[in-house]
């Protein structure tokens, strides 16, 4: 028996914060369980780094306080992860290394007619929630798919995450599929595209081969359907009616849903009404682009997995030059580490500079304000600033704001719901339907592109100029 034993206050610690916190919020992050104390510390037990990360950072000071109030001990907390096995009933963990945290993986036992399924056949192993950066962009959306990821198909369904491209929305989607994965391998779990949805549909309905009845049946059948990037599906209404029944059937049967989509489904202005009505039933969440310290934090982590050295110094320029999405930090990283490995060089601050001028650049363009395109379309075309975001409809000062408001859902990430504020507090529908009469203008007026491509150029000057 262990000469300490702290387990009475531990159990009556962690009673008095579920309380204080509720049940929602403690089951989402509290599956720790005790394992062991020495005099001055409690050796917990964490499923994955993921969750001790997040312990830590948001809970282990709260924990460690309420100890000290039970016990009248100061006790610090120590983190051991032991990650899930399910062919295992019992994890238990080998002798306690030096240090202050222990990784321990379970041997799987040998199976002598299936093999492991290790990996999902559709889902990427490295989309999982140990490498998504949590910040304040995501925060909400992350922790939501954390809880759908422990309780698939019983809250929030179906989960519709919404944002611009490179934030990370198919990552997060694949994270909730990989962690009930790896929960249960017999889990039916399918994740396509939009796209692949829609050809598989095609190819039922005109291959002799191919049977609807069974497209029918693969998609109304499984537990976890998983669909990216539905905005595809615009215009495409015989699919849309399949996704119709096909949400139905699992809606009703309790089974989890998760999308994602470029926009809110409210923009998606060609969509059925009744498909609308469900995709916004469950519990819709957006990706923001990430804060600085988010962006840094998403390098250094990247940084981690490629087990490469790259200065702070350089992750800070990276960090504070490129804040458009994620996906272009990244970028921007993998081109340094290539050309490090390639000419043998080290990645240094000057390297950083020189290869990445350009990309610099352009993110200095993706820094767009709207006052910078309100500013330079007013000058254009010789109108007051706040004529543009005014109220008048007269036709010298509507088309110019059509032009304005095309232009900023061209070269912003803004959605159309934050350009209708923008533009003096309008209805999205009024800068839906600008775009829609610029677009129908381009096709008739070769002189208009002329005027907005010198017009977006002259915005871009201006923004790397602020």
């Amino acid at each position: 028996m262990a000469q300490w034993d702290y387990k009475v206050f531990w159990d009556e610690a962690l009673s008095q914060i579920h309380e204080e916190l509720g049940e929602h919020e403690f089951s989402m992050w509290f599956n720790l369980s005790y394992e062991s104390a020495t005099e001055d510390s409690i050796l917990v037990r964490v499923p994955s780094s993921f969750y001790r990360d997040q312990v830590s950072r948001q809970y282990q000071s709260r924990i460690e306080s309420k100890l000290l109030e039970v016990s009248g001990k100061s006790l610090s907390l120590e983190f051991i992860i032991i990650k899930p096995n399910p062919a295992i009933q019992e994890a238990r963990p080998a002798p306690r290394n030096e240090g202050s945290e222990t990784e321990i993986v379970p041997q799987k036992p040998v199976r002598s007619a299936l093999p492991s399924k290790s990996k999902h056949p559709q889902l990427r192993l490295d989309y999982n929630f140990d490498s998504f950066v949590i910040g304040e962009n995501n925060k909400f959306a992350a922790n939501a798919a954390m809880a759908i990821s422990m309780n698939p198909g019983l809250n929030y369904n179906p989960f519709l995450i919404y944002g611009g491209v490179g934030l990370g929305k198919t990552h997060l989607m694949q994270s909730i599929g990989n962690r009930i994965w790896i929960q249960n391998e017999k889990s039916k779990i399918i994740c396509v595209s939009a796209e692949e949805f829609t050809n598989e549909f095609i190819n039922s309905i005109h291959d002799k081969s191919a049977s609807t009845q069974s497209f029918k049946n693969k998609y109304r059948f499984v537990d976890i359907l998983l669909i990216d990037d539905i905005h595809f599906l615009q215009d495409k209404f015989g699919v849309q009616e399949e996704l119709f029944h096909t949400f139905n059937a699992l809606y009703d049967a309790g089974k989890q849903m998760v999308f994602t989509c470029d926009r809110p489904v409210s923009e998606l202005k060609k969509l059925n009404d009744r498909l609308r009505s469900r995709f916004e039933r469950g519990l819709n969440v957006d990706l923001q682009p990430p804060n600085y310290e988010t962006r840094a934090a998403i390098l250094k982590k990247k940084v981690e997995t490629r087990k490469v050295h790259v200065p702070d110094a350089v992750i800070e320029v990276v960090a504070k030059n490129i804040s458009t999405n994620v996906r272009d930090l990244e970028g921007a990283l993998e081109k340094l580490i290539a050309y490090a490995e390639l000419v043998h060089k080290d990645i240094t601050l000057e390297v950083a500079q020189n290869q990445l001028k350009d990309i610099f650049s352009q993110a200095k363009h993706g820094n767009v304000t709207i006052d910078n395109i309100l500013r330079v379309v007013s000058e254009h075309f010789k109108l007051s600033y706040m004529d543009l975001k005014g109220k008048k409809r007269t036709r010298n000062i509507a088309f110019p704001r059509q032009i304005a408001m095309y232009i900023a859902r061209e070269i912003t990430e803004y959605s159309t719901t934050e350009l209708g504020f923008e533009f003096g507090g309008r209805d999205h529908t009024t800068v839906m339907h600008a775009c829609q009469k610029i677009d129908e203008r381009l096709k008739l007026d070769p002189n208009l592109e002329s005027t907005i491509q010198t017009l977006v150029r002259q915005i871009k000057e201006v923004s790397s100029k602020a």
